[in-house]
């Protein structure tokens, strides 16, 4: 099938309206609303169980919704079978045919839709040239690596020129480097041919890495949709807080005019909306601290220090524990460059300065 298209710019490529799903008293989806613009690329991230595979369902057409409505390009497709919808599909397992060459792999889709031969081979020719395997294409899956069966299987996807790219978990199974070396591979592609495009990953740094908008999900539910800057540096919840990247939750008590006591120290944050007397939650993340090769911070806003108790090497930098002074037994991560780290003598039992940046603490209630 061909995409509809439209003569307004403002369509959205894909529109997500009310969807809910349930299997019988289990809610998988609750209410989903969700705008995707054409040519972005977009991370559904959440932990398994979130709903992010089932809403990518839905989507394909794999899965029906128990309510709401799915728009592609300005159509309902909410009831339509898969291959009325305008898409190409890469899973986490490749799911290449074991008995086919990589040519006729890649012409699959071509070849259902009876095109000209001739044209089918130009084409095939054309994306396995694009994806980096221009030769490959008289062997079979099995004689490929991993990463190479994965952009077989992302050029089969991509073969007649979808609309929209729907990419289910396919970095996955792959080892690290192969992993980190496709990843940006796939970013690249997508730029260049424009094709809108959702991504399902549990991993973090791939979301952060590739997306251009994030949609954390969490129980069935979108907890906050934003770019990866957003979502990591301003978190709209506790649990996006806690679920990105490392961070310290400290029990604190609000004492007014955006200040928070944590044991017997009052932290200074940009964050107003509480009451004086309200328990909280500050959550900040390891590198939110200011170190003494910066200057005095004995002499900055919320200084503070404290006795290293465990450090966890990272490679380019390092992870220490501390007990902090006057908080009352509540440990804090800080990040140090391996640099820093050895400068500043941080090691077991070294006692150690810093300050906190009162702008990047966000406060939630308890």
């Amino acid at each position: 099938t061909t995409s509809v298209s439209s003569d307004s710019a403002d369509v959205d490529a894909l529109r997500i309206e009310g969807i809910h799903k349930a299997f019988g008293s289990f809610v998988a989806l609750k209410s989903i609303d969700l705008a995707i613009h054409p040519g972005e690329l977009v991370c559904f991230l959440g932990p398994s169980g979130c709903g992010k595979t089932t809403l990518l369902r839905i989507i394909a057409g794999l899965e029906s919704q128990t309510a709401g409505r799915v728009i592609q390009n300005g159509r309902d497709v909410s009831n339509a079978p898969p291959a009325a919808r305008d898409y190409g599909i890469v899973f986490q397992s490749y799911a290449l045919f074991p008995n086919l060459t990589i040519k006729d792999n890649v012409a699959y889709g071509l070849v259902n839709r009876r095109r000209d031969r001739a044209a089918i081979d130009a084409r095939v020719a054309e994306l396995l040239t694009l994806v980096g395997l221009p030769t490959e294409g008289p062997k079979y899956p099995g004689q490929l690596s991993g990463g190479q069966q994965q952009r077989i299987a992302l050029a089969r996807a991509l073969a007649t020129a979808p609309s929209l790219l729907l990419l289910d978990e396919p970095l996955s199974a792959l080892d690290a480097k192969e992993r980190d070396r496709l990843r940006g591979e796939i970013r690249q592609l997508q730029r260049r041919l424009k094709v809108t495009t959702i991504m399902v990953t549990h991993d973090q740094e791939e979301a952060l890495s590739m997306a251009d908008r994030v949609v954390v999900m969490n129980h069935g539910a979108i907890e906050q949709i934003g770019t990866p800057l957003e979502v990591y540096e301003r978190p709209a919840t506790p649990f996006v807080a806690d679920f990105l990247g490392k961070v310290n939750v400290l029990k604190a008590t609000c004492v007014g005019s955006g200040r928070y006591r944590v044991g017997s120290r009052e932290i200074a944050t940009g964050a107003n909306g509480m009451a004086t007397g309200d328990a909280v939650r500050l959550y900040l993340r390891p590198e939110d601290r200011i170190l003494a090769d910066s200057g005095p911070v004995e002499t900055m806003p919320n200084a503070l220090s404290g006795i290293v108790r465990n450090v966890d090497f990272l490679g380019t930098y390092c992870l220490a524990s501390l007990d902090v002074d006057g908080f009352d037994g509540q440990r804090m991560l800080v990040y140090f460059s391996l640099n820093q780290t050895l400068e500043l003598g941080v090691r077991e039992g070294a006692r150690v300065a810093f300050a906190l940046r009162p702008e990047r603490v966000r406060v939630f209630a308890a």
